[in-house]
């Protein structure tokens, strides 16, 4: 069987660029996809790698883009403005354009399909709310890159849902925010999953309706994330998640972090990947019993 690593990138607004940061790290220590899935923002830094490329030079251009983000106001935090304007049916809002707009400079632009992606698969999840399924682009090589990262991104107040062909897209965190199962469908062998779910965002303690929505989607997206890890232990496939997480939470809407949050989800990755090697060499030396005793009579007699 064909060896397919696969990058599953998870939605999480501005937290994205803690996966900027544990991409950079998983690159420099020579891991190297052959497919990549991603969700909302996740699927925003997958497109930008997928064009610019899975090397270090790609990932400098990524770092450049979110620090440049820190002045944009994509996602404005007056969060009660925005959905009066979606209650009342008003235009999708000035995020929509913004984020559209800046997509287009830093390269994704409308003209790009998937078929024209080299190097590695692209496959972008935005949920269809008409039949409470995900839709995975990237199947059909002649479909708009730019587009279908628009739908995955597409979160009410700031962006309203899309209509396209009898579908009715949202962000694709409503059904599956770290998409395990769109890279398994895909055939990946081996996923390292950048993981942005922080389950101490809220505290436990704090009531009113804002913590109660937000808890009630912390156990929506938590169940996700458990049954599609589930479903590749199932299925044979080595799941590496990387919990990309700060002390402090970030708001997703909050982009003035950037370059603190580059930095940590590197130092966040490269302890995971030093601890991946620490388990592999741990397993060669229970291959062999008669070294790993030798071993063992050697720090006897130190």
């Amino acid at each position: 069987m064909k060896k397919e690593l696969a990058f599953v990138l998870s939605g999480g607004g501005s937290r994205g660029a803690l996966q900027v940061g544990a991409l950079r790290a998983l690159l420099e220590a020579g891991y190297q996809p052959t497919l990549v899935t991603g969700t909302s923002i996740g699927a925003v830094n997958a497109a930008f790698l997928s064009i610019h490329g899975y090397h270090l030079e790609g990932i400098q251009k990524l770092e450049e883009a979110w620090k440049s983000s820190v002045n944009q106001d994509l996602l404005p935090a007056n969060l009660w403005w925005q959905i009066m304007r979606t209650l009342f049916r008003r235009s999708p809002g000035v995020s929509q354009q913004r984020i559209r707009e800046y997509a287009i400079a830093q390269g994704l632009t409308p003209e790009l399909r998937f078929k024209d992606i080299q190097g590695v698969r692209l496959f972008i999840v935005a949920s269809d709310l008409n039949s409470g399924c995900q839709v995975i682009f990237g199947q059909d090589p002649e479909e708009s890159v730019l587009e279908s990262m628009m739908a995955s991104i597409a979160l009410p107040p700031w962006m309203l849902p899309l209509e396209k062909e009898g579908r009715y897209l949202l962000d694709g965190g409503a059904v599956s925010n770290l998409p395990i199962e769109a890279a398994l469908q895909q055939g990946a062998t081996e996923i390292i999953a950048l993981d942005l779910f922080n389950p101490y965002e809220v505290d436990s303690s704090e009531r009113g309706l804002r913590p109660f929505l937000w808890k009630l989607n912390q156990t929506v997206e938590n169940r996700q994330i458990q049954l599609e890890m589930e479903l590749a232990e199932a299925r044979g496939v080595m799941v590496r998640r990387i919990s990309l997480t700060m002390e402090k939470p970030v708001s997703f809407w909050d982009f003035r972090h950037s370059t603190e949050l580059i930095d940590h989800g590197y130092q966040i990755a490269r302890e995971a990947i030093d601890s991946w090697r620490t388990q592999t060499s741990s397993s060669r030396w229970r291959r062999f019993p008669l070294l790993t005793k030798l071993e063992s009579l050697i720090q006897v007699k130190k």
